[in-house]
């Protein structure tokens, strides 16, 4: 089990859009493994690579109530979204401490290159569909904070600068 340290808030990799993957090494794999290990370790329900800083398009996803059902993508790509909305309470390791409400599509299709290496779609709702969205953000070197209004943001940003120093 290795839990990798996430890079803290602002670190200017986090603002960087993550490079596509061209096929599943055994290097993917192990990020795969390591960003699962830190999710669990937060715990949290997803993670995007550039957050522990592997400036990769990888991402994992698990919602489930029993864990160890994380879903491992490489390029994951929204097809759909419903134009019903979901409010949830989202937060980042990346800038302990704040979270925000964030209005996100309560489903959504997405299509992403699997641990076989093939390329797949699958149906996200609720958690699952919130974080996806929210690690998909993360590999196009945006922050849930980005989502508020100014006001909003700017508040968030200055109570995460007084507790973080």
């Amino acid at each position: 089990m290795t839990v990798r340290p996430c890079l803290p808030w602002p670190d200017k990799r986090l603002r960087t859009k993550a490079a596509e993957v061209t096929e599943i090494t055994d290097e993917v794999r192990q990020t795969w493994e390591d960003m699962v290990d830190t999710m669990e370790a937060m715990p949290g329900v997803g993670m995007g690579a550039p957050q522990i800083g592997v400036m990769l398009r990888l991402a994992v996803v698990d919602g489930s109530a029993e864990r160890g059902k994380a879903v491992k993508m490489a390029n994951p790509e929204i097809l759909h979204a419903s134009v019903e909305l979901r409010e949830h309470d989202e937060a980042s390791p990346n800038l302990p401490g704040v979270s925000a409400k964030v209005k996100r599509p309560r489903a959504v299709t997405v299509r992403f290159m699997n641990e076989q290496g093939m390329v797949d779609r699958r149906d996200f709702v609720g958690i699952e569909a919130t974080s996806v969205q929210h690690q998909i953000d993360h590999l196009d070197g945006k922050m849930f904070f980005d989502r508020l209004s100014k006001v909003k943001r700017d508040m968030l940003l200055r109570k995460a600068k007084k507790l973080n120093g």
